[in-house]
């Protein structure tokens, strides 16, 4: 937990500054904002790492929750549940970063027309 909570924090600042600090300014998040981060296999592999953390490290903090106030069958369900949602979230979360695919529709933005006429 500890060493999840460090690279999280290293992580969630480093998402931050990229994504609203860095443009200078928030209107610019939009569609090609997107697709021009996701078309750098770094920021693929960084935003993986952040949500594959995030959610082993919350579901872990709410098994322990889970396990100091639960009792009996009620926290066998609890526990199942719990670990049923974390894989089905890590499952569809890395299915949404592998297969982002930003050329799905036509843009007037010039910087996605370049990295989609690279591909």
């Amino acid at each position: 937990m500890r060493v999840s909570g460090f690279l999280l924090v290293f992580l969630i600042f480093g998402h931050l500054f990229y994504n609203l600090i860095f443009p200078g300014k928030v209107s610019i998040l939009d569609w090609a904002f997107v697709a021009g981060k996701f078309s750098d296999p770094l920021w693929m592999w960084w935003d993986g790492a952040m949500l594959w953390l995030a959610l082993i490290h919350g579901a872990n903090g709410m098994r322990t929750l889970v396990n100091d106030y639960a009792h009996g069958r009620f926290r066998s369900v609890l526990l199942w549940a719990l670990g049923i949602t974390t894989v089905v979230l890590l499952v569809l979360g890395t299915l949404v970063l592998t297969t982002f695919d930003p050329c799905l529709g036509p843009t007037d933005n010039a910087e996605l027309i370049a990295i989609c006429a690279a591909q």
